[in-house]
């Protein structure tokens, strides 16, 4: 399979596509106004004890205070089978050391843990905690304790030395690779630990790598064939970042010298632009439709314009298990995240609902976040939940239509005829104006003057003053005012 990653650089953002095979994958974009905080570790101030949600309200330096559940103190991770207290473990204007699990997304503030982890290349450093994990990506028992002794063997004896994951990168790599990542990660924490004695409260004691280097060392995998950025100066970072920290990779980084723009070229721009729409057509007539909450996103299948060849239970299971490919794509996409239901077309056949669901499941084990599935419910939906740490697409790109205001719908030109009506209405009983003088957009001024201008003219009489009508082109269908000449 050829994996590449493209880069595309701007003073004002980044933004990175990786393509399988000549097809997007996935999209992440970074801006620099509103880089994401996920990974960033601060010197928190307890601003508010909720014991009867057993959380916390951190000020951490941003416009929201930030949000610490019980479930994520480190003291309650490491004893899960005996209960904590978050009034016993935290006070008012109590400085704690808290770290960024999940950026804000919409009105909700960030989450937080105390349970500090610094990601490296290789390994995952947890310096509060004592134990050698693996990744769930290893799935040989032999090769997981060969990698945990691997790792044992080169750390200090006798003292603490604090927990590691092992990344699944670590698999193939080398001894001076391993003790290259325990030294770098040793080395961020001494800072750490230093700058939160010496800084304010409420500081960034450690913020996570830019885009480009999280590129290098979490999305790079052994399949990755080239790295293009189209950035001279991020190229230099790179190529320096990737020389230092994953010697394996600067070959494949590559700098982008044409002419013609890096994502026009590869279709990612055109990608983008379908990202962000409702439907995705599949490539036999049928057809997606998806719809994003800030709960949950929904998605729908639809058999559209394939009449299939054989029959209609035929029709129904080929749309079904197309749409499982299309579908685990464009989670990766979209970066649709928390709860997933799908709403494939009722099957009738067992054996068809099962195979939809192995294709949907087998699909969805190249996401590199972590994905569960579970089985069709007795209304026939699958539900899906994927790890959710940073906003969707279509939440970093876009915001809510000012003229529907993210319903998604506008109402009628003739509902909006009625409001001004009764509007009218409640203005004639209040003041004695000489006339009523109505400013709207062209198609509700249109409709008064036709289908509704019956309506108009029996208040008119009604209240006993003229109305007059008056387009302003700059109003949406919505918008009016009703003035009192």
């Amino acid at each position: 399979m050829k994996e590449h990653i493209l880069i595309n650089v701007t003073p004002q953002e980044t933004r990175v596509a990786v393509t399988e095979e000549g097809v997007v994958q996935e999209i992440h974009v970074e801006r620099t106004a509103s880089r994401g905080i996920v990974g960033n570790v601060y010197l928190g101030v307890v601003k508010r004890v909720l014991p009867g949600m057993q959380s916390a309200f951190i000020e951490i330096g941003l416009e929201r205070a930030a949000f610490l559940h019980i479930a994520d103190v480190i003291e309650q991770r490491q004893h899960p089978s005996e209960p904590q207290r978050i009034e016993r473990l935290m006070f008012e204007g109590q400085s704690v050391m808290v770290q960024v699990i999940k950026d804000p997304i919409g009105t909700k503030g960030a989450r937080l843990s105390t349970q500090i982890s610094i990601a490296g290349r290789f390994l995952v450093f947890l310096p509060q905690e004592h134990h050698i994990g693996v990744s769930q990506r290893i799935e040989h028992g032999e090769g997981r304790e060969h990698l945990r002794e691997r790792l044992l063997q080169m750390l200090p004896k006798g003292h603490d030395h604090g927990g590691y994951i092992i990344r699944t990168s670590a698999e193939h790599a080398t001894e001076d690779e391993l003790r290259a990542d325990v030294a770098y990660l040793n080395l961020i924490w001494a800072d750490l630990k230093q700058k939160s004695k010496t800084l304010p409260p409420e500081s960034m004691l450690y913020q996570d790598l830019n885009l480009p280097m999280r590129v290098l060392r979490d999305i790079v995998t052994d399949e990755t064939q080239k790295v293009v950025v189209d950035s001279r100066e991020t190229f230099q970072k790179m190529s320096e970042f990737a020389n230092a920290f994953v010697t394996n990779v600067a070959p494949r980084v590559e700098h982008y010298q044409g002419e013609r723009p890096l994502f026009e070229m590869h279709g990612v721009e055109a990608e983008i632009e379908r990202a962000l729409a409702r439907r995705v057509n599949l490539k036999f007539g049928g057809y997606l439709i998806i719809d994003q909450t800030e709960a949950m996103t929904t998605i729908d299948v639809n058999t559209g314009g394939f009449v299939g060849t054989r029959s209609f239970d035929d029709t129904i299971f080929k749309t079904n298990l197309e749409a499982t490919q299309v579908i685990a794509r464009q989670l990766r996409l979209r970066n649709l995240g928390g709860i997933i239901i799908v709403d494939f077309i009722d099957m009738d056949n067992a054996e068809h609902r099962d195979q939809v669901l192995h294709e949907l499941g087998k699909a969805l084990g190249k996401d590199r976040t972590k994905v569960t599935v579970s089985g069709f419910t007795s209304l026939g939906l699958v539900e899906i939940t994927r790890k959710r740490t940073r906003e969707s697409l279509a939440h970093v790109l876009c915001e809510p239509c000012p003229v529907c205001q993210g319903r998604g719908e506008i109402k009628t030109a003739q509902t909006v005829c009625y409001e001004i009506l009764r509007e009218i209405l409640r203005e004639a009983r209040q003041f004695n104006a000489r006339e009523y003088r109505i400013l709207g957009s062209q198609t509700v001024i249109d409709m008064f003057l036709d289908e509704e201008s019956a309506n108009l003219a029996m208040l008119a009489d009604f209240i006993g003053k003229p109305i007059s009508l008056q387009v302003e082109s700059a109003y949406f269908q919505e918008q009016f005012d009703v003035i009192l000449v």
